[in-house]
């Protein structure tokens, strides 16, 4: 049987013993609801983890197959790891160590002086230009020769 609480007129407060109802789950809304809903079933967990996990890996692979041409293909690789990491506790821990590691470089690349930062910038845009170069040659292009032709 409830006995009253009386400093606040609760009901619920059982012999000394109250249920505490701020141990219940609070049950969210939006995305994060739906979400739980659906993870509520076996069939559901299931489909939800195919589902996040063929379009997480697509994203990943078109990322990675964009890395070396100009773009944002890391953005797309990274954007697809945390796809992944709503539902893959590898996924999360691969791309906290990616975010880990992008920090670190860049703060290792504000510490530099001007030198530094103009040679990663050549390097970078070389790189850039030898990829775009084999890629378009691999499909029949040859910069080069159209170069040429200009000349």
């Amino acid at each position: 049987m409830p006995i009253q609480d009386s400093e606040t007129g609760d009901a619920d407060a059982i012999k000394g013993e109250s249920a505490d109802r701020s141990s219940m789950p609070e049950r969210r809304s939006g995305i994060h609801g739906w979400l739980d809903g659906v993870r509520s079933t076996r069939a559901g967990r299931l489909t939800l983890k195919i589902v996040i996990g063929t379009i997480g890996a697509i994203m990943v692979v078109g990322g990675l197959i964009m890395v070396p041409f100009p773009g944002p293909g890391w953005l797309i690789v990274f954007a697809g790891l945390a796809v992944l990491a709503t539902e893959f506790h590898w996924a999360r821990r691969a791309l906290e160590f990616g975010k880990r590691v992008l920090h670190d470089w860049t703060e290792w690349y504000k510490r530099q002086g001007w030198p530094i930062r103009v040679i990663v910038l050549i390097v970078t845009i070389a790189a850039a230009a030898v990829i775009v170069y084999v890629g378009l040659r691999t499909l029949g292009i040859d910069l080069i020769e159209l170069a040429q032709r200009f000349i």
